[in-house]
């Protein structure tokens, strides 16, 4: 029986030059891919180690590494889908006053979507990536769940909750059974260019963090000056856009006050920011849209989970309620902090990622 044929998408870091090296150890039919999702500015590429995702230096990694593992590459231009599908959601989200995650869209419509259409055509059965994360089958019902990765610390499930079950039937995670610590060094026992490159901490399309810049570029019409307030409508200063800021923002507001001032709400419709104490961004409740589950099936009742508002916020105790058109409403334990709209929340039973959607609104009872 010939093997099995996988298709890595390989941006050129750590962990998905090993996914590919482990793949090819393993016995599977290896092809590496690179995809090109954005074009920086050539003086902006030769001020920026673009190492990070995208980049010319990425690419570069990636060739190389496909060459020491022994597997061909392709590189495989998705500008156009990335455009279309990531980039002006991200900026039509940002307009309407939401903290959207891109990472989030890029999974969904590009590499489980696009990618895997793109590589049944290169005659590739499957597709793998560098995601901390797991999949195992579930024989009760004849399903598949998608699991938290082995490290908690780099663990990437978050991104992932829009899987469906078709699709976890044909991905691999290789790196999701392994520590950060694990894949640096089987890079460096096999050569891997990316062994020691340090991680982004920043959107590939973003890598010198500034949104705002990116996003004046793209969307200057959202930038209209506007009030600030306070939660009773007492005018306390006046910003330039909407898009600077996000729900629990302190830094860069441009007003004096006694105390320290958040951001509690953005107001769209009004171009308003309306700003308040700290305790005032502690919510019970949220309510949430584009509900997916993983398993393809809507509880009728209830559920007891764990739910993350955002990547790196901590799981919380909470009770998920489905409603009719992809809705739901999630009753925390205890009040949540700075719930942001346009951020995901993600629902989860221990280490099995059960699905979630797009938060709406943070909710005070």
């Amino acid at each position: 029986m010939p093997p099995i044929k996988v298709a890595v998408a390989m941006s050129g870091g750590v962990d998905s030059c090993v996914a590919a090296l482990l793949l090819k150890e393993q016995g599977f039919d290896v092809l590496g891919i690179t995809l090109k999702l954005f074009s920086f500015p050539k003086e902006f590429c030769q001020e920026i180690d673009q190492r990070n995702c995208c980049g010319w230096s990425a690419l570069e990694d990636a060739t190389r590494a496909a060459d020491i593992i022994g597997i061909p590459h392709h590189i495989l231009d998705l500008k156009e889908d990335f455009k279309k599908k990531v980039l002006s959601e991200f900026c039509k989200d940002y307009s309407r006053g939401l903290t959207p995650n891109p990472c989030i869209l890029c999974n969904q419509y590009i590499k489980f979507d696009v990618l895997m259409q793109e590589t049944v055509k290169l005659g590739y059965d499957s597709i793998a990536t560098g995601h901390h994360a797991r999949i195992d089958p579930f024989s009760e019902k004849n399903t598949f769940q998608l699991k938290r990765g082995k490290d908690k610390d780099k663990d990437q499930s978050y991104f992932l909750y829009t899987l469906t079950q078709e699709q976890l039937r044909c991905i691999f995670f290789p790196v999701g059974e392994f520590t950060k610590t694990d894949i640096r060094k089987l890079a460096q026992k096999s050569g891997l260019p990316s062994a020691d490159r340090p991680e982004s901490q920043e959107i590939c399309f973003i890598p010198d963090n500034d949104y705002a810049r990116f996003l004046k570029d793209k969307i200057p019409a959202a930038f209209q000056p506007g009030e600030i307030v306070d939660t009773d409508g007492h005018i306390l200063g006046y910003h330039q856009g909407i898009p600077h800021f996000t729900v629990g923002q302190r830094r860069g507001l441009g007003i004096s006050s006694s105390h320290p001032l958040y951001v509690v709400k953005i107001d769209p419709v009004r171009n308003r920011i309306v700003v308040g104490g700290n305790d005032l961004l502690y919510k019970p409740s949220l309510s949430a849209s584009s509900i997916h589950l993983i398993s393809g099936d809507r509880p009728d009742k209830p559920l007891m989970i764990e739910a993350k508002i955002r990547y790196k916020h901590q799981e919380a105790a909470a009770k998920v309620t489905f409603l009719e058109e992809k809705r739901a409403r999630v009753d925390f334990k205890k009040p949540q902090r700075a719930i942001a709209p346009g951020q995901a929340v993600v629902f989860y039973d221990e280490d099995i990622v059960l699905g979630g959607g797009i938060i709406r609104e943070a909710l005070d009872v």
